[in-house]
């Protein structure tokens, strides 16, 4: 396939797209129990905003995980298999995607306009844009070509131009930018809010400790590009592509927790129960961790065993 490497490019790219659009929800959606309108609302409406957030949160992962599946399984070296998982994470990705986004303005329209507006709101934007993110792919998605499909299974990894390797992992750092951008503005923000306030002072620390991971985040995920200006003064080297490749690994780790820290905060402010938001923030760390880390790392094994047999 002369265009791989490409086609991955693109596939990075159109990451991009959807996490910006991602991280403004998110950011959002971390935000309103702080506000105090938020207390206003029906305690329909501040649960179902509590779900909307746990659903956009899966939209999260999945347009995150092409970097670190391309980084463990391929060390960034192209394969139609990078290609192929980019394109079904982005595929599932739309959905809890566009759930999220109907769940909210439900919430701000019915808030202003009453239930009834509300959810006609909701339906016909979430309805709008299944239609228009699934509905060509339903009339005229392309069949896979042959050759695609016998590389089911047994993808390849082609050896990848130095600077193609280095442009792909700096977009793959690109993609998980924003997201912690979102995030640290949520968190700066929120400790200056009234209701920021009024939470127990275990929940104060947390958000604290949270502040902290996602601050170390936006340092890692920073320093390729000050060490490709200033140490390689811009030059495409190998010892440039592993660094980056390991920092943009190394960010990874500790994204998740910050987020899944400011979850349990947002729980523990809206439930008031510790069992609640203690058990679903450990199980949305373990998504996190499982499908960024766990996946990859299962499929390399198990590529590895089929080249020894």
């Amino acid at each position: 396939m002369p265009n791989l490497s490409h086609k991955i490019k693109m596939a990075m790219d159109e990451s991009r797209m959807l996490i910006l659009g991602a991280s403004v929800l998110l950011g959002f959606q971390f935000r309103s129990p702080f506000e105090t309108g938020f207390a206003s609302l029906p305690p329909f409406s501040q649960y179902l905003k509590l779900a909307g957030l746990g659903i956009l949160l899966v939209s999260i992962v999945l347009i995150m995980s092409p970097g670190a599946y391309h980084r463990i399984v391929w060390e960034g070296n192209d394969s139609t298999d990078v290609h192929d998982f980019s394109t079904t994470v982005m595929d599932l990705a739309l959905f809890p995607f566009l759930i999220a986004m109907g769940v909210d303005f439900y919430v701000i329209v019915g808030k202003f306009a009453g239930a009834s507006v509300g959810t006609l709101t909701g339906v016909l934007l979430g309805a709008t844009a299944f239609m228009l993110w699934y509905g060509p792919a339903l009339i005229w998605r392309r069949e896979a070509h042959g050759s695609q499909k016998q590389n089911k299974g047994t993808a390849k990894m082609e050896k990848t131009a130095l600077k193609d390797r280095v442009e792909q992992v700096l977009t793959e750092a690109r993609v998980v930018l924003p997201g912690v951008q979102a995030l640290l503005g949520f968190q700066l923000a929120t400790m200056l809010m009234d209701g920021f306030d009024k939470l127990p002072q275990s929940s104060k620390y947390i958000h604290l400790m949270s502040l902290i991971l996602i601050g170390l985040c936006v340092i890692l995920l920073m320093t390729p590009a000050a060490y490709h200006r200033i140490v390689e003064r811009g030059e495409d080297t190998e010892s440039f592509h592993r660094f980056a490749s390991r920092l943009l690994l190394l960010a990874m780790i500790p994204l998740p927790m910050g987020i899944c820290g400011d979850l349990y905060v947002v729980l523990m402010k809206v439930t008031g129960s510790i069992n609640i938001s203690i058990g679903f923030a450990f199980l949305s760390l373990s998504c996190f961790y499982a499908v960024w880390f766990g996946l990859p790392l299962y499929r390399k094994s198990k590529l590895a065993a089929d080249v020894t047999r």
